[in-house]
């Protein structure tokens, strides 16, 4: 007796990197405005274990004629990005030393963490919409749109990104100093509404997600 076929979209890798990821997305979604170093310190240990579970996923083929469909908008990604560069502030900002535009420049190139982690927050999240869906053909094509992005794109932001952490983190500069302290001009990231009542972030696409399980279960 043959054995039964089993999609690779239900496979133990891609299962293994769907809960690593919603744990990304799901901390990057509800994180407040903790300390610095506490932040850095959790980036440090989740982004190297989502890199290492993405070069394990399989490889597939399109199936679908049409792309699947995208999740994260404007407001979600700028929510994302703002509240990291609240916490980060004045260690946002990072040379950048390995991308094809530095090798045309003749000035230096600066990245931020704030952008990098949101850029592998859309990629992520979208991916983690999709498989929710529990449509094979679905799921295939955007498991597909993952590991070419992560090649071709999320993949050197997260190391790029873990370079300027592990600078923060571990470098002479004290990242448990306030910013006020270090001498580095407030930034008004959110408006007054945001600062003067916790986040709702009841309406996001992870945390709609996992209340959706909840309740199936």
């Amino acid at each position: 007796m043959e054995d039964s076929f089993v999609h690779p979209v239900y496979s133990p890798n891609v299962l293994e990197f769907v809960t690593v990821g919603k744990e990304f997305c799901s901390w990057l979604e509800s994180v407040e405005v903790v300390e610095r170093e506490l932040f850095v310190d959790k980036a440090l240990k989740i982004l190297p274990l989502l890199y290492l579970k993405a070069t394990m996923l399989p490889k597939c083929e399109t199936v679908l004629k049409d792309p699947v469909e995208k999740f994260v908008d404007e407001e979600h990604y700028e929510a994302v990005r703002n509240r990291v560069l609240l916490i980060m502030g004045r260690f946002d900002d990072y040379l950048e030393v390995f991308t094809a535009d530095m090798q045309r420049s003749d000035l230096p190139l600066t990245s931020t963490v704030s952008e990098n982690l949101a850029d592998i927050y859309q990629d992520i999240a979208d991916f983690l919409m999709n498989y929710r869906t529990a449509v094979t053909e679905i799921m295939n094509d955007a498991l597909v749109e993952l590991t070419d992005n992560f090649t071709t794109y999320w993949g050197q932001r997260v190391v790029n990104v873990l370079r300027a952490l592990h600078e923060a983190y571990y470098g002479d500069d004290d990242i448990t100093v306030p910013d006020d302290e270090a001498g580095v001009d407030d930034i008004d990231l959110l408006n007054e509404e945001e600062n003067s009542k916790k986040r709702d972030t009841s309406h996001w696409l992870i945390s709609k997600m996992q209340h959706n399980y909840r309740k199936k279960e």
